[in-house]
């Protein structure tokens, strides 16, 4: 069977995950966002980012780390779902090259005093990026607020970002969470794409592909975003079986008929 970048003549592969992250598709919105976060990193502030589920938040979370390249930062980055307090710490501790004091009160006077000699003998800011925390419980949670209170108010020694689905902002809604909601320095909310920026989104890609002519009719593209509803993770898995049908059936172009079949017969 002949493949879709042989096919197409693609000198990359479109729509995969290991795409460079100077090649993703950066609205203004992304940029902006990316702006922010890099705000709060210059002057230790709290974040929190939100989304829907494959709206785009890792590529955010990827540009800005790109961003802080060459800075005098620390990224830490930290995505476990059932994280408790006392791993959180040794986790941080890990990355800062440390090995952790066992008890959860010891290794957090740990991390301070380590963070503390960091900015002040080598001028480094640590970035604490905590991913998927929209499944933290009440416990993670409160140590987060346990985290912001440190310092009493006064300026931090490091910057901590939050990143989530859409219930994460639901949770901290909540009365028991207010106390961290007013701490919330910079809040980015990482949006569906609209039918223009899908469709830059989608050239953005194929140009990464080395691909020099439209693939897709301006037609595909309308059924792309009414099916995806501008979520890239749906945008991705559309087009990618899109091109695989349009290569097994020597489709040189991909209409909304034949996204519409893929749809039907494919993702349905």
């Amino acid at each position: 069977m002949i493949g879709v970048e042989e096919f197409y003549r693609f000198e990359h592969t479109p729509f995969s995950r290991s795409i460079p992250t100077d090649k993703l598709y950066k609205g203004n919105e992304t940029n902006e966002l990316i702006d922010r976060l890099k705000y709060a990193a210059d002057r230790q502030l709290f974040a929190v980012v939100t989304g829907d589920s494959g709206t785009g938040k890792t590529t955010i979370l990827r540009g800005f780390n790109d961003a802080l390249a060459g800075k005098p930062y620390k990224l830490l980055y930290i995505a476990d779902s059932k994280l408790t307090p006392r791993v959180f710490y040794k986790e941080i501790l890990n990355q800062l090259g440390f090995e952790a004091h066992f008890y959860r009160g010891d290794a957090k006077r740990q991390l301070f005093t380590e963070i503390l000699k960091m900015k002040e003998t080598y001028g480094v800011t640590p970035v604490v990026i905590a991913d998927e925390t929209h499944l933290y419980d009440r416990d993670m949670l409160e140590e987060v607020r346990f985290l912001l209170n440190r310092q009493m108010d006064s300026k931090s020694n490091i910057s901590l970002i939050m990143a989530g689905q859409c219930e994460l902002w639901e949770k901290l809604k909540l009365k028991n969470y207010e106390a961290i909601r007013q701490r919330i320095d910079v809040r980015c909310r990482v949006n569906k794409l609209d039918r223009s920026h899908t469709g830059g989104y989608i050239k953005a890609h194929m140009d990464y592909a080395g691909c020099n002519r439209d693939i897709f009719t301006e037609a595909a593209v309308d059924e792309i975003y009414k099916y995806t509803g501008g979520i890239c993770r749906k945008i991705n898995s559309c087009c990618t079986n899109s091109l695989m049908y349009g290569a097994q059936n020597h489709k040189t172009l991909i209409d909304d008929r034949m996204v519409s079949l893929v749809i039907e017969c494919e993702l349905s």
